[in-house]
């Protein structure tokens, strides 16, 4: 009776040996995922841009020729900073090699830069000055974290500069000198951010060494009235929107 049972069992596990096999599930295949690719922001190209914000310029007039036509040593009249609001654009084009970016821009700004001050020399007189524009012609070159760019430039910068002195009591024009076109220097550095695939915003700061210059100030009618020696500098912080044309980002494996 052992002997059967033992044999009854072992024809059952036999019998169902087959069929267990055959009931598993054939082991699922899952295709490789792809390659990890880094994105990397790519500055080159040619760009177009707005910007906008406040300058100040540093001015220290100097008394060289009065009124009477005689020349004198030079008698400081008294600085002024001539501040206010500046918007305008810029073009320009940028090549990367690795993580350093070069590039060439040029820049012009309407401003409206006033200041004045009481004449030291003649304490009745109110002496004022403003920028009406400037514009910068610079290189630069910029080191990059993929899509952030800190940059510095410098080269050539030109101001439009009108000069006229009031009569404090009366507030009346006295003289004033004719609009003058400066050239000068410029140094600055800014931090850039791209945002967007051909987007990128900055905030930048210049500063220009305008130097000295002679100007000659004249009456309402066309009389002499001296001449000023002027002493100009100009501080600048602004914040840009650039437009890049060109291909943004490149594939790395």
């Amino acid at each position: 009776m052992k002997k059967f049972l033992l044999g009854t069992v072992g024809l059952v596990a036999l019998g169902l040996a087959p069929a267990s096999a055959a009931d598993l599930a054939a082991r699922p295949y899952t295709k490789a995922p792809p390659p990890m690719i880094a994105a990397i922001y790519d500055w080159s190209g040619f760009y177009i841009g707005a910007n906008g914000g406040w300058g100040s310029s540093r001015k220290c007039w100097d008394l060289v020729t009065t009124p009477a036509g005689v020349p004198i040593a030079p008698f400081r009249e008294g600085c002024h900073d001539a501040t206010g609001g500046t918007a305008g654009g810029q073009i320009g084009y940028r090549w990367q090699a690795a993580s350093w970016v070069f590039g060439l821009e040029a820049q012009g700004n309407w401003a409206d830069f006033r200041g004045d001050n009481v004449s030291l020399f003649f304490p009745a007189d109110r002496n004022r000055s403003r920028i009406d524009a400037f514009g910068l012609f610079t290189g630069q070159v910029g080191y990059a974290w993929n899509n952030v760019l800190f940059y510095v430039k410098g080269g050539a910068a030109v101001t439009e500069d009108k000069y006229d002195i009031f009569a404090i009591p009366t507030g009346v024009l006295l003289s004033s000198g004719a609009r003058e076109t400066r050239w000068g220097g410029t140094v600055g550095a800014g931090l850039e951010f791209g945002f967007a695939p051909n987007w990128s915003a900055a905030v930048e700061y210049d500063h220009l060494f305008m130097g000295n210059r002679n100007i000659t100030f004249t009456t309402p009618t066309g009389l002499f009235d001296g001449t000023d020696r002027i002493r100009q500098d100009v501080d600048l912080v602004t914040v840009r929107v650039n437009y890049r044309f060109g291909g943004p980002v490149i594939a790395r494996y």
